[in-house]
């Protein structure tokens, strides 16, 4: 993967202070879905290490299943429906969202080579839906406790 390099800076105040208060963990779409998990009685770990992987980590994870969830930004990861790209430093956003989706399919193989089974949603999914889907999963393996 190619360097992004320094970050150039920020365009503007505004786009300074709105970048500065974007959350990493802990996001509206993530507590969304583990409440509505957490209500259907699954319980989970949250910000979970990915194994072999310094630095890296699940969003919403089952161990004992073996599942990983990742609640993607639309942004950050690229979403082909609403996914932006920014016209300033737009060679270094290209560089830094492309290294995203990268890393992404780095992090996916290597939880799958380890036996885990990967599942990633966006954060635009409906909570509800988005649970549906992993509890049937989580209830699928025969191993939701923790």
């Amino acid at each position: 993967m190619p360097n992004v390099g320094p970050h150039p800076g920020a365009s503007s105040p505004t786009v300074s202070q709105r970048m500065s208060l974007a959350r990493r963990r802990d996001t509206k779409p993530e507590m969304d879905v583990r409440r509505v998990l957490h209500a259907r009685g699954l319980r989970y770990r949250v910000v979970y290490p990915v194994p072999g992987m310094a630095r890296r980590s699940i969003d919403i994870a089952f161990p004992k299943a073996k599942v990983a969830v990742f609640l993607d930004g639309c942004f950050w990861h690229g979403c082909p429906e609403h996914g932006t790209q920014p016209r300033a430093n737009a060679d270094w956003w290209n560089v830094k969202l492309e290294r995203n989706k990268a890393r992404d399919v780095e992090t996916d193989n290597e939880l799958e080579a380890a036996g885990w089974r990967v599942l990633r949603f966006w954060e635009h999914e409906p909570p509800a839906s988005v649970a549906d889907y992993i509890c049937s999963i989580i209830l699928a393996s025969g191993r939701h406790q923790q």
